[in-house]
């Protein structure tokens, strides 16, 4: 059973997502938070697979509660919520640690397995709007982290490749039959990415890939 704090300040859109995800018969709802503040310490108390987290909001904003939620170490991820796909405080939420994000105008089925996905450890990353606000987001980048430059020299050259087809927005499928791999060795060389380079999923790796200029904006 996959466990949403649904974080929003809007009642009825809280009441919305309530009533899709309760009627999916493997989620449930655990709480709802009007503000930051709220969502950090219910994630705290409560551990929710997901916290379905609304950017704009009165007091501590979305992208607050993100970072401290992420940062605390728990084992509840973040998926965000905004209105606009070039939402300008995505950006920072990406940064802060969110596996992913939605548009709110999303189809309700997007929605469920968007959350499916980050629940299950993955990211959602499309090669649509989210391309979008990496390659964007990216763009302004200050420059690569510390220490970004190392983990990128610990990666295989085939690691590297599997990490480039990535940041493009292939899925392991596809991956795999762009470098004729088996779908099971593709899952191995992420996972192994991921821990070298210190990624938390499949989004921070990404925005590794812009930093360290392995991939450039389109």
């Amino acid at each position: 059973m996959t466990t949403v704090l649904i974080v929003d300040d809007q009642t009825l859109q809280r009441l919305g997502f309530r009533m899709l995800l309760e009627a999916e018969p493997d989620m449930t709802v655990v709480d709802e938070a009007t503000n930051g503040s709220e969502a950090v310490r219910k994630a705290a108390e409560l551990r929710p697979d997901v916290v379905l987290m609304d950017v704009r909001m009165p007091g501590m904003d979305g992208i607050e509660a993100t970072r401290r939620i992420v940062e605390s170490g728990g084992r509840s991820r973040v998926l965000v919520l905004t209105t606009f796909d070039l939402d300008e405080y995505a950006y920072d939420a990406l940064r802060a640690g969110a596996s992913g994000f939605f548009l709110k105008d999303a189809r309700p089925e997007e929605l469920v397995v968007g959350i499916r996905a980050v629940a299950a450890g993955d990211a959602v990353i499309s090669p649509g709007v989210t391309r979008k606000l990496i390659d964007t987001f990216t763009s302004r980048r200050a420059g690569p982290a510390p220490g970004h430059e190392l983990r990128l020299a610990d990666l295989t050259d085939r690691e590297r490749e599997v990490l480039t087809a990535m940041a493009g927005g292939a899925n392991n499928t596809e991956i795999a039959e762009r470098l004729h791999l088996a779908e099971s060795t593709v899952k191995s060389h992420v996972s192994r990415i991921l821990a070298k380079i210190g990624a938390r999923d499949r989004v921070q790796a990404v925005i590794f890939a812009y930093d360290v200029g392995l991939v450039r904006p389109a």
